[in-house]
């Protein structure tokens, strides 16, 4: 499960679909609908914020909007369709920065033309609308290979 703090306009095809199937069932766990991926860490963030539930709903809207401009069709009622008016996370810039590279690195695996559009061109990564961005390192719960 990866649920990126990178703003979804930079994910391919691939990984737009990915995370917003990865956030629904983010959704269903915060929700106790699953027993499955209960533990995962991508999911700290989530279950520390004061409204768990309304923070990943927040979370998929900016997904779902994102793949609405690409002219994609995700199911848009499994979530709220109004913005929810929430604390946005504190994230570090070392994780943001961390994604970033990881996300070029898939990239540059299965969509050789979207790595092109982000590298050498001062493409500056820009988080998800949720996520304030603050001083700091990787995460301790990122996965780092």
């Amino acid at each position: 499960m990866r649920l990126w703090t990178v703003h979804p306009k930079f994910l391919d095809v691939k990984g737009l679909v990915a995370l917003w199937r990865e956030g629904l069932l983010a959704k269903a766990v915060l929700e106790g609908k699953t027993k499955g991926y209960r533990n995962h860490p991508q999911l700290i963030r989530f279950r520390t914020h004061r409204q768990p539930v309304a923070a990943i709903c927040e979370y998929l809207r900016i997904i779902h909007d994102e793949s609405t401009i690409r002219g994609y069709r995700f199911d848009g009622s499994k979530i709220p369709s109004n913005p929810i008016k929430i604390n946005r996370i504190e994230e570090t810039r070392g994780q943001l920065n961390y994604e970033w590279q990881h996300l070029l690195s898939k990239l540059e695996d299965r969509d050789l033309e979207a790595y092109k559009k982000l590298v050498g061109h001062d493409v500056c990564p820009t988080a998800h609308p949720l996520f304030t961005i603050t001083g700091g390192e990787i995460r301790e719960w990122e996965n780092v290979a």
